[in-house]
């Protein structure tokens, strides 16, 4: 239960309305983190942007690395909301149990190549209160491994993503038990 009052679907702003109706239809609900957007028009569809261009869409990074660093990113911020959304997306995205569970049990578990666990443990830290540590060289290493700039960029934007939405999960209480 939210920490303030969340409108409901029939409350929002008709622009608001028009965009979540797919999820409505396709869900039957819309889930906390929408009804907190939908507060604010301009914050609900610059977030919208976000997630259609970086989690949506096809980019340079294949669906399986975006969901690992939003699990990661969310575990490692204690956004359980996010990390129980997130387990549903990535399967819906055809991401196997098994490799969901390994990516809850950290980096060292999963299946992947090592040169995706570089990427992922670099965006954890990039995630973490010290980021301002992070040196040319960690970039470097990524790019060593055969990641271009732009790569990297998309993944630092993902990882900065969900650092901002488990902000406001967390700090609004969303997923909790009331």
């Amino acid at each position: 239960m939210a920490y303030i009052d969340l409108p409901e679907f029939e409350e929002m702003d008709p622009e608001i309305q028009e965009r979540a109706r797919p999820i409505m239809e396709k869900t039957g609900q819309l889930g906390e983190i929408f009804k907190l957007l939908a507060i604010r028009k301009d914050i609900y569809f610059a977030t919208d942007h976000m997630v259609q261009d970086y989690l949506l869409k096809e980019t340079e990074l294949p669906y399986r690395v975006k969901e690992a660093i939003a699990l990661l990113v969310s575990q490692a911020n204690g956004c359980k909301m996010c990390v129980d959304v997130h387990k549903g997306i990535a399967r819906m995205l055809g991401l196997s149990e098994e490799l969901v569970a390994q990516i809850l049990q950290g980096v060292d578990t999963m299946e992947v190549p090592e040169k995706e666990k570089a990427l992922l443990r670099f965006c954890i830290e990039a995630a973490g209160k010290e980021n301002y540590k992070m040196t040319k060289e960690k970039i470097d290493a990524l790019k060593a491994l055969g990641y271009t700039d732009s790569q990297i960029v998309e993944a630092v934007a993902i990882t900065g993503y969900f650092n901002y939405i488990n902000t406001l999960s967390n700090v609004f209480g969303l997923g909790q038990e009331s």
